[in-house]
């Protein structure tokens, strides 16, 4: 009987081992529970944080929908697909950092989006972006510059917001600088993905020749024996528009065709334009 007792004591103080030993490696973990230092070095670009107040403006100058898939360049703690997330859309971050991958996973399941915000450790030079419609970033000047040609070929109206810093001689379509809830970095920029129209179209009353600088466009139109030059030409995503001898054009491009409308006096009409030869590749850094 004794013998049994001391057994069944036995067994009790080592369970009582096991779950002490249980409690502390939870707390010890806990403990040392990766915490990001700011201006700690990465791998292309030292980590700051987007301030929440302009990590808003950014997802609102985008103007994103639950319909959009946000992929953000060097996500960080995870802040900008988290805010994503919990607007109902689906988001991913690139980040290269393993251990900035797991917190943002803890910070999303902690938030309860989960289910919308993912995250993988990967290069940003080697990702695929593609699929995103709205793409978000806070990085350096010269590795905008480098992802910038990768961008210029994604589909037209993708929109891309950076948080501080520029493309280069791509001028940002949208600025916007945020003052309450933000002291510093609070400026963000917006530019969307020019559709490619450099080159020759032809129309049934003639011949358009477009030069384009990223949104910008110049050029001609010729109808018979007269060429007019083209005067406020701008794309906006797949959305084209020009003056040409007092009239005004607007249209959308899809791939090697035009169609749109043109206004001229107090009269409306509709255009059409059919590209010969092939678009021209997008401008790369120069």
């Amino acid at each position: 009987m004794n013998a049994f007792r001391f057994v069944r004591q036995w067994l009790l103080a080592l369970c009582l081992c096991v779950i002490v030993a249980g409690i502390f490696a939870q707390v010890q973990a806990a403990q040392e529970e990766y915490q990001p230092q700011v201006g700690q070095e990465g791998k292309d670009v030292v980590w700051v944080p987007t301030p929440q107040a302009l990590v808003d403006k950014m997802l609102d100058m985008a103007k994103v929908t639950p319909k959009d898939y946000v992929i953000d360049l060097g996500s960080g703690d995870g802040r900008t697909v988290i805010t994503a997330a919990k607007r109902g859309i689906r988001a991913l971050g690139i980040e290269y950092n393993p251990d900035m991958v797991e917190l943002s996973k803890r910070n999303a399941a902690k938030e309860g989006v989960s289910d919308k915000a993912t995250f993988v450790k990967a290069d940003l030079f080697e990702s695929d972006f593609s699929q995103a419609t709205v793409i978000t970033m806070f990085l350096l000047p010269e590795i905008n510059l480098r992802l910038r040609p990768k961008i210029l070929d994604l589909k037209p109206g993708t929109r891309i917001v950076s948080n501080s810093f520029t493309m280069g001689e791509w001028k940002d379509d949208e600025t916007a600088t945020v003052s309450n809830g933000c002291s510093n970095w609070c400026t963000a920029h917006l530019w969307i993905v020019p559709a490619k129209v450099e080159g020759t179209w032809q129309l049934p009353q003639g011949e358009l020749s477009l030069k384009q600088e990223f949104q910008m466009i110049s050029g001609t139109l010729k109808s018979g024996s007269q060429t007019t030059p083209l005067s406020n030409g701008r794309l906006r995503g797949d959305q084209i528009s020009f003056s040409a001898s007092g009239a005004q054009y607007t249209g959308r491009v899809t791939g090697n065709a035009i169609e749109g409308t043109v206004k001229s006096g107090g009269s409306n009409g509709k255009w059409s334009a059919t590209r010969t030869g092939k678009p021209a590749p997008a401008p790369s850094r120069s």
